[in-house]
């Protein structure tokens, strides 16, 4: 058994929402082939491969936060746009399984962090100045951050083949 699987309370609860969301996002794009993945459905860039791509890279940055604030979430450039395409040589499986692995880490670091450690946030036009974040608003965040793009792919995936993740 695994320490996630050990969790109760609030843990527990944040935990089980987070993978429940993810579910659901990872279920609009199963039986996919790369091409359908990459495939634009509406006039923006956004595609079902690099809405799992995005959400990956968004839970990862926020838990860099969660564990070292602003400043270990901003080490690494984000490319804003091509965040939300398929890369020439990128993969479902491929980015899938990154996915994976982001939410994995996730899973284990939300077993020992702080709920109640907080953190400056970066500055940027988006965030209220001078405010800071706990580890849990960080947790809530991606929580809402993945139910969001996991509609947005629902509708994506029923523009490809019309299947949806529910009804």
């Amino acid at each position: 058994m695994t320490s996630t699987e050990q969790l109760t309370g609030e843990r527990a609860d944040l935990l089980q929402t987070l993978r429940r969301h993810r579910g659901f996002l990872l279920h609009t794009v199963d039986g996919l082939t790369d091409e359908q993945a990459a495939t634009r459905t509406t006039v923006s860039e956004l595609c079902l491969g690099g809405l799992i791509k995005h959400v990956a890279g968004t839970e990862e940055r926020w838990l860099r936060f969660a564990v070292g604030g602003a400043e270990e979430m901003q080490r690494e450039q984000v490319d804003w746009v091509g965040q939300f395409r398929m890369a020439p040589g990128e993969t479902l499986a491929g980015l899938v399984e990154r996915f994976q692995q982001v939410a994995n880490e996730t899973d284990e670091l939300i077993t020992t962090l702080d709920l109640d450690a907080a953190h400056p946030l970066p500055q940027a036009p988006w965030f209220e100045p001078g405010a800071s974040w706990t580890v849990r608003r960080v947790l809530l965040h991606l929580i809402a951050e993945t139910s969001q793009h996991a509609g947005h792919a629902d509708i994506l995936r029923e523009a490809i083949d019309g299947s949806k993740t529910m009804g």
